[in-house]
Protein backbone atom coordinates (compact mmCIF):
# COMPACT_ATOMS: atom_id res chain seq x y z
CA UNK A 1 0.00 0.00 0.00
CA UNK A 2 2.88 2.33 0.76
CA UNK A 3 4.23 1.76 -2.74
CA UNK A 4 0.89 2.79 -4.21
CA UNK A 5 0.91 6.02 -2.19
CA UNK A 6 4.46 6.71 -3.37
CA UNK A 7 3.43 6.06 -6.97
CA UNK A 8 0.52 8.49 -6.67
CA UNK A 9 2.81 11.11 -5.13
CA UNK A 10 5.28 10.63 -7.97
CA UNK A 11 2.42 10.88 -10.44
CA UNK A 12 1.46 14.24 -8.93
CA UNK A 13 5.00 15.53 -9.30
CA UNK A 14 5.16 14.30 -12.90
CA UNK A 15 1.81 15.91 -13.70
CA UNK A 16 3.15 19.20 -12.37
CA UNK A 17 6.19 18.89 -14.62
CA UNK A 18 4.17 17.83 -17.66
CA UNK A 19 3.36 21.44 -18.53
CA UNK A 20 7.08 22.14 -19.00
CA UNK A 21 8.13 18.89 -20.68
CA UNK A 22 7.81 17.89 -24.33
CA UNK A 23 4.91 15.61 -25.24
CA UNK A 24 7.18 12.63 -25.98
CA UNK A 25 8.74 12.80 -22.50
CA UNK A 26 5.29 13.01 -20.93
CA UNK A 27 4.06 9.99 -22.87
CA UNK A 28 7.09 7.91 -21.93
CA UNK A 29 6.68 8.82 -18.26
CA UNK A 30 2.97 7.94 -18.41
CA UNK A 31 3.77 4.59 -20.03
CA UNK A 32 6.39 3.74 -17.39
CA UNK A 33 4.09 4.63 -14.50
CA UNK A 34 1.15 2.80 -16.07
CA UNK A 35 3.24 -0.31 -16.66
CA UNK A 36 4.51 -0.26 -13.08
CA UNK A 37 0.96 0.02 -11.73
CA UNK A 38 -0.24 -2.88 -13.91
CA UNK A 39 2.65 -5.07 -12.74
CA UNK A 40 1.91 -4.10 -9.14
CA UNK A 41 -1.78 -4.99 -9.53
CA UNK A 42 -0.95 -8.36 -11.11
CA UNK A 43 1.51 -9.19 -8.34
CA UNK A 44 -1.03 -8.23 -5.67
CA UNK A 45 -3.74 -10.33 -7.29
CA UNK A 46 -1.41 -13.34 -7.55
CA UNK A 47 -0.28 -12.94 -3.94
CA UNK A 48 -3.88 -12.94 -2.69
CA UNK A 49 -4.78 -16.06 -4.68
CA UNK A 50 -1.77 -18.00 -3.37
CA UNK A 51 -2.23 -17.21 0.32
Amino acid sequence: MLFLVAALLLLGVVLGAVAHAPLSVSLVAAAVIGTWLVVFAIRERNARHHS
